[in-house]
């Protein structure tokens, strides 16, 4: 006889190796030496680098698309900056050659009337003022500059008017009446001038100033 809750081996299955549940259907098999039950990795080709993105070219923009823009939201990296306005002494110049050609003009003109106007005295100072602000900055040497040759500009064109108009009365070329006959000219001035003729020399000062300011 028996003894009582003898453990059965169902279907006729046989322990093997001291198991008795080896071999037993429905039970999991048994590991195969990996715990987790995943294929390893592969093996390593020789290549460490295999999968690295390329090496940089040199050029730290190269891999962008076209029409990305470079970083920090930039367009040229290095944009020059614009040329400062400040050479006083080029503006100095720059005023003395303006100075020069407007005050002809103004003397052609006022020879050619036989009579000055003051808004013509009032754009030598202003042409004069604007073009050295424009170079030389508003620097106030350059400023002073103007407003001293603006009202030389304005006496020479008063002095080339006269000249033109003795020329005309007495029937000489205007090269000798200037070359040969300047201190007669100069004379004439002194002796023609009136408060309008000053006022014409403080309107071509106050302009350049104002041209100085416009361009500054």
């Amino acid at each position: 006889m028996q003894p009582p809750n003898q453990p059965q081996q169902p279907f006729g299955g046989q322990p093997v190796d001291g198991n008795p549940y080896a071999g037993q259907p429905g039970q999991p098999a048994a590991p195969t030496g990996n715990p987790y039950g995943q294929p390893a990795p592969a093996a390593p080709t020789g290549n460490p680098y295999g999968q690295q993105p390329p090496a940089p070219t040199g050029n730290p923009f190269a891999g962008q698309q076209p029409g990305q823009s470079a970083p920090f939201g930039g367009g040229a990296p290095f944009a020059p900056a614009p040329p400062a306005r400040n050479n006083i002494l080029l503006g100095v110049l720059v005023a003395l050659g303006a100075a020069i050609v407007a005050g002809i003009l103004y003397g052609v003109i006022a020879g050619s009337i036989e009579r000055e106007v003051g808004y013509a005295a009032v754009g030598v100072g202003f042409l004069v003022g604007f073009a050295s602000s424009k170079i030389g900055g508003s620097n106030p040497a350059v400023i002073g500059a103007a407003a001293v040759f603006s009202i030389g500009a304005v006496y020479l064109g008063q002095l080339v008017g006269i000249s033109m108009v003795l020329s005309d009365l007495a029937q000489i070329p205007f090269s000798e009446v200037v070359g040969d006959h300047f201190g007669t000219v100069t004379e004439a001035w002194s002796q023609e001038a009136d408060f309008m003729t000053y006022l014409f020399l403080a309107l071509g000062a106050i302009a350049a100033v104002g041209g100085a300011k416009k361009a500054g």
